[in-house]
């Protein structure tokens, strides 16, 4: 019998059900100075507003810069204005690139960091923990307030991207994961649709490129088919009917599913790390990644496990999983080519070779041993 390791995040509290203003003052209570962490698009709107008027006075600032895909410049602005107001607390309110820089900033205040080359070199997914939290927890530490489906709520690691280079990094650190997170299906209502139902996609990646891992694990296999149950009830609700708060909680809830067999060690693959690929190199959002490669990578990775991909191909009402998956994200009116992002079958090569041989590419169940296997998954989604 083999020896296994579930590790399980810092994370307190899920409120999920729960309107931001009956959850976020009771997060806040214990805090004096609180950053409040969104986007311009959210900035001066009906749900920012609702969350400052939740922190009340102990708001010492609000941070509404962040750009898609957490650009270090932003991650700097943002950690030198944790420290110049000795905040204690963060709501992070919007979507995966608004968490994961307050991570970011979050983990460069810990160790010292304000300046960009150390901020890269913090990127590192090895010697570090999920589940090495014993002892006393840094501050400040973050509320999350979701407004897509992307999950990064829910995880202690986080990407950033140097734009100048290209290139998306990943930190991680067990005390990054937000210590409460707020599922108010409210709060989703201002996101705009592609966004929100792309970010369905993106969670669906995560629990299908777990669920056909080659290395499963129960556990993983218990929430990872739940969550795509889920999706492929819920998702077409809400674009029927965007007002349905009852389906866009059932979507946060199969969103956080989605992500928990990462805690039992299941990895995902390289439709992830495509992702990271095009998001960092051509700014395509990160739900539209998983659009374009998630059934590409099924098709590719179809010899190795063909078998777990039926059972996602039948959650999805087809025989195999690639189109299946396809004609699904096409139903949400979402685009699944790279050519409808304006990327051209010329461009594969050069794309393909950014790639530096590290995870998730490097867990991909059917083993990726070149910029060329790179190259036929691409020209799959072309």
């Amino acid at each position: 019998m083999a020896a296994h390791l579930h590790q399980w995040p810092a994370q307190g509290r899920v409120h999920h059900g729960a309107p931001l203003a009956e959850a976020l003052p009771r997060e806040v209570a214990t805090a004096s100075r609180v950053v409040l962490v969104t986007t311009r698009s959210l900035s001066g709107g009906a749900l920012a507003t609702a969350a400052e008027a939740a922190i009340g006075d102990r708001l010492a600032g609000t941070f509404s810069a962040m750009r898609a895909h957490s650009p270090v410049e932003d991650v700097l602005a943002l950690a030198a204005l944790l420290r110049e107001q000795e905040a204690d607390l963060v709501v992070a309110l919007g979507g995966g690139s608004v968490i994961d820089g307050s991570k970011v900033a979050c983990l460069a205040n810990w160790r010292g960091i304000a300046d960009a080359g150390s901020l890269i070199g913090a990127a590192t997914s090895r010697g570090a923990a999920p589940g090495n939290w014993d002892g006393p927890a840094p501050a400040p530490r973050i509320v999350a307030v979701p407004t897509t489906l992307s999950a990064a709520e829910f995880a202690p690691h986080a990407g950033y991207t140097d734009l100048a280079a290209g290139r998306k990094h990943r930190a991680l650190d067990p005390w990054m994961v937000p210590r409460a997170v707020i599922l108010d299906p409210a709060a989703t209502l201002e996101t705009p649709a592609e966004l929100l139902l792309s970010s369905g996609i993106r969670a669906l990646d995560h629990a299908a490129e777990r669920w056909c891992s080659t290395v499963p694990q129960p556990f993983s296999d218990a929430v990872s088919r739940q969550a795509m149950v889920m999706l492929a009830e819920n998702l077409p609700r809400v674009r029927r009917h965007p007002g349905d708060l009852a389906a866009r909680a059932a979507c946060q809830e199969a969103a956080w599913l989605s992500v928990m067999g990462g805690w039992a060690g299941v990895p995902v693959g390289a439709s992830h790390g495509l992702g990271y690929i095009l998001g960092a190199a051509r700014g395509v959002p990160h739900g539209i990644t998983s659009c374009l490669m998630l059934h590409a990578v099924m098709r590719w990775n179809a010899p190795v496990n063909e078998h777990r991909q039926k059972d996602v191909a039948h959650i999805f009402g087809g025989e195999e999983a690639g189109p299946a998956i396809e004609a699904f994200v096409r139903g949400l009116g979402l685009p699944t080519r790279l050519s409808e992002r304006g990327i051209a079958a010329g461009e594969i090569p050069a794309l393909a070779a950014l790639w530096n041989g590290d995870a998730p590419i490097a867990t991909n169940p059917r083993p990726v041993r070149s910029a060329g296997d790179l190259e036929a998954i691409l020209r799959l989604a072309a």
